[in-house]
């Protein structure tokens, strides 16, 4: 993957300074210090057990949060992965369907959140730019996103590490979730259709972290030897799983499937997740042939 061009650093956006040089750092996990150059001695919440040599360290301010990461280096054995495969179709009513019928209910964050973060919003916007009480509510603004992601980013942790203790194949759709929450709002000359409806759709599917939760599956999987396989999300919600027809009437609603050949009934998501899991097998199946 080809690097992007330097993009400028705005202040106040994501704020974090780093210490390369492990030689000026010292460590005292028994009284949960940290001594940093030109800082001397600091105290910090330990979250967890620091194992490994440190290599450097790198401190970041978020919404008036200070935050330390310390980068270790040490060997772990690659352990050997426990469960079967599993297929997973993604979606906004559940967040995740598993091929053994199993799901996770979305936890819809930003929905959540949405009317504090309007509030907040509408009384930054009464502010004179820059002054005093601006930045005073912009921090406001900043500490209800801070909110939302958190509360994301904390689900789809629990989510992902419960799934991958679990299983030793992940078979995931390859969503393209830019493309998905594309604007309807079209041009002056070829003007959208439904621009609210897509429009709440949009933020449906942004609230959910799909890539986030793919990304984190990815390096889970990894420390437990375990593998993420990524299939194309094409007519998996419209295939039967018993016969094989394929057609978009088979589809009857957002959560019935009922196939028009054998009247096979079910779930749709469940039935996403199963034809995921097979396509899944397939690709493996043909790599290992050299197909």
């Amino acid at each position: 993957k080809r690097a992007d061009f330097p993009r400028f650093k705005k202040k106040g956006r994501r704020d974090s300074f780093r210490y390369p040089d492990p030689k000026q750092i010292r460590l005292d996990q028994g009284n949960r210090r940290l001594y940093l150059p030109k800082l001397g001695w600091l105290r910090f919440r330990k979250s967890r057990e620091v194992l490994g040599a440190v290599k450097n360290v790198t401190v970041s301010q978020s919404a008036g949060r200070w935050f330390v990461s310390i980068q270790t280096e040490r060997e772990v054995a690659v352990p050997a992965p426990t469960g079967g495969a599993v297929g997973i179709d993604l979606g906004v009513a559940r967040f995740a369907t598993l091929s053994d019928g199993s799901f996770l209910a979305p936890l819809n964050s930003f929905r959540k959140h949405q009317a504090a973060l309007r509030k907040a919003q509408q009384a930054m916007s009464r502010k004179v730019k820059f002054s005093h009480n601006w930045k005073k509510a912009k921090a406001r603004v900043q500490k209800v996103q801070s909110r939302i992601a958190n509360a994301r980013r904390d689900y789809l942790h629990k989510a992902s590490a419960t799934i991958s203790q679990n299983h030793a194949l992940v078979v995931l759709e390859d969503l393209q979730v830019s493309n998905m929450s594309r604007s309807a709002r079209g041009s002056v000359e070829q003007p959208g259709r439904h621009i609210r409806q897509k429009s709440g759709l949009n933020r449906a599917v942004l609230d959910q972290g799909w890539y986030e939760f793919r990304r984190q599956l990815d390096y889970k999987l990894a420390w437990r030897g375990a593998h993420l396989v990524v299939v194309p999300p094409h007519n998996t919600s419209r295939t039967c799983p018993e016969c094989g027809c394929v057609a978009a009437e088979n589809r009857r609603s957002q959560a019935r499937f009922v196939c028009i050949e054998c009247g096979f009934a079910a779930n749709a998501d469940h039935v996403g997740a199963i034809n995921v899991l097979r396509a899944g097998h397939a690709r493996l199946a043909c790599e290992v042939s050299g197909a």
